[in-house]
């Protein structure tokens, strides 16, 4: 209830989402059962306030369409600067020295976007891919060695051939970075609304239930520098 109190007394000030983020996983932490399920907690928690806490978005912070948050000297840490790619799924991020995220690649049709950008891209079996970023945001913490991403699609159309799907989808990736920071093991959690249009379906709106959404656990590894 404290740490409810104070996320709350935090919003009233106008405090980022992000700081109100910070502040909860710390207090969460100090609990030794919950410290067990602490990658859980802290995506149950970023999410929670990424829909709560919406409004407490500082647009300065926001105006290139990504968000950065790093706890502790708010330095974010070289050995994560690059390309970090992953071992399934077709996700790749690079991130520039400040947090920003310059680029992604997105698991929907392997496409390359970057923030702030539609982007439109061909397709292998014909027709194009449009994409809307939304908001992207990058957290890190120094302490927990937690490294939080945040990619939201506003919406996106790709046709395949006569088949087009569209919608939007918002995918969290929460996980710790390993001591010598090669490795980004990562839980992610994906809400989809996606719209589907087919010689049997039209307009057909693909199930999803969000009490029924089991977490992927993802390795992603930094590509080494080419010299």
């Amino acid at each position: 209830m404290f740490a409810l109190a104070k996320a709350n007394n935090l919003v009233s000030q106008e405090a980022s989402r992000k700081a109100c983020l910070f502040f909860l996983l710390q207090h969460i932490s100090q609990s030794p059962k919950i410290r067990l399920m602490k990658r859980f907690v802290f995506l149950l928690v970023y999410i929670f306030l990424a829909a709560a806490l919406a409004g407490c978005r500082s647009p300065a912070a926001n105006k290139d369409g990504v968000e950065v948050t790093v706890d502790g000297d708010g330095q974010f840490p070289a050995f994560l600067v690059g390309t970090w790619k992953a071992d399934e799924g077709g996700w790749e991020f690079v991130f520039e020295p400040d947090g920003r995220i310059s680029s992604a690649i997105v698991s929907i049709g392997r496409a390359k976007l970057q923030p702030g950008r539609t982007t439109t891209v061909p397709m292998q079996m014909g027709g194009k891919g449009v994409y809307k970023p939304g908001p992207w945001s990058v957290q890190y913490s120094h302490e927990q060695r937690e490294l939080v991403v945040e990619i939201a699609i506003d919406h996106f159309l790709v046709e395949l051939g006569d088949n087009v799907i569209e919608g939007r989808t918002r995918d969290f990736f929460v996980g710790s970075v390993s001591a010598y920071g090669r490795y980004w093991w990562a839980d992610r959690l994906n809400f989809p609304e996606y719209v589907v249009n087919t010689e049997k379906y039209h307009n057909y709106e693909l199930p999803f239930d969000p009490n029924d959404n089991p977490r992927e656990s993802i390795l992603f590894q930094k590509v080494p520098e080419s010299k």
